[in-house]
């Protein structure tokens, strides 16, 4: 299936697999890029140099393309951002901030900077910085979310710039990866289910509560901080919530929630873990390769658009 992305970054297929933090490694990101689609490496995974090692673990793991995200707020974020040049990165997603300060030396090293944004307004300011394409995120997907969905924040970019977009937020076979491709985005980035990969290293406690999700399996958090986060709802969960809902200082609330991440990721721990997932959470049923997850969705998708039949 080719689109404007795949020939742009020399993918055979228009999946990108998400950044996510403490997540997405080198073994999860080189079986998305050797199933034909593009494998990302987060730069939260411990420190620049675990970063580093990563990167060169994927280089071992995959002669194909594959990608780095960064966290922008991250207080490793310009370490990070001269890393991806002097490891000669071909590929970066941006999130959590502006990539403004780093353009000038990622556009000079030949890298292809694709942000995601979360609004129309983001996606023109990333455009005009020289953004190669921006990914749509709407508000379904894990983690960071924002306020518009995906169904309508994916055609209103797409008529706002003239590079690529893809979508995110909510895509978890061929049906949704079709109708991303209907509202004109040329590609679409997926998160919550390659959780359930094989190679994904999260705590089997958390693929198991993705198995066990039911359609209002998650929740939003953190609005009141002005850093709302979906995730799997949990006892750890539902105590930020009441936090939140009691006015407890954001201070407090904060420090409780420090480090839940890693706790989920690692430990599996419900009391004190933090468990990203969107809203597709409830469809996910089984553990499964990476590339049976690619090929699902866009093979799935190639199919429905070549035949597209409705059932009433």
């Amino acid at each position: 299936m080719k689109t404007a992305i795949t020939q742009i970054l020399g993918i055979e297929k228009p999946i990108f697999q998400g950044g996510m933090a403490w997540i997405a490694d080198a073994r999860l990101a080189a079986a998305v890029s050797n199933a034909g689609g593009l494998g990302l490496i987060s730069s939260i995974n411990a420190g620049t140099r675990a970063v580093r090692e990563e990167i060169r673990k994927a280089r071992e793991l995959t002669r194909k393309p594959f990608g780095v995200n960064i966290m922008l707020a991250a207080p490793n974020a310009a370490d990070i951002a001269a890393l991806v040049v002097e490891e000669g990165i071909g590929i970066v997603t941006t999130g959590a901030g502006s990539p403004a300060p780093y353009m000038e030396a990622w556009k000079a090293a030949g890298i292809r900077v694709i942000p995601v944004v979360a609004s129309v307004a983001y996606a023109i300011k990333m455009q005009e910085l020289g953004a190669t394409a921006v990914i749509a995120e709407g508000a379904e997907s894990g983690g960071h979310v924002g306020d518009t969905h995906t169904m309508a924040l994916v055609p209103q970019v797409v008529d706002a710039v003239s590079i690529p977009v893809l979508a995110a937020g909510g895509i978890f076979d061929g049906r949704g990866a079709a109708a991303a491709f209907m509202l004109g985005a040329c590609g679409v980035q997926v998160g919550t289910r390659f959780l359930s990969a094989e190679e994904c290293c999260v705590h089997p406690v958390y693929k198991e509560r993705l198995i066990k999700a039911s359609d209002i399996g998650t929740m939003v958090t953190g609005k009141s901080l002005g850093d709302a986060v979906r995730s799997l709802k949990t006892p750890f969960t539902k105590q930020f919530a009441k936090m939140e809902a009691q006015g407890i200082p954001a201070d407090e609330i904060r420090a409780f929630g420090t480090g839940s991440l890693r706790k989920a990721v690692f430990e599996g721990d419900l009391s004190g873990g933090s468990f990203l997932a969107g809203e597709v959470a409830g469809m996910v049923t089984r553990i499964e390769p990476a590339a049976a997850i690619v090929e699902d969705i866009i093979g799935g998708a190639e199919k429905l658009l070549q035949n597209p039949g409705v059932s009433f």
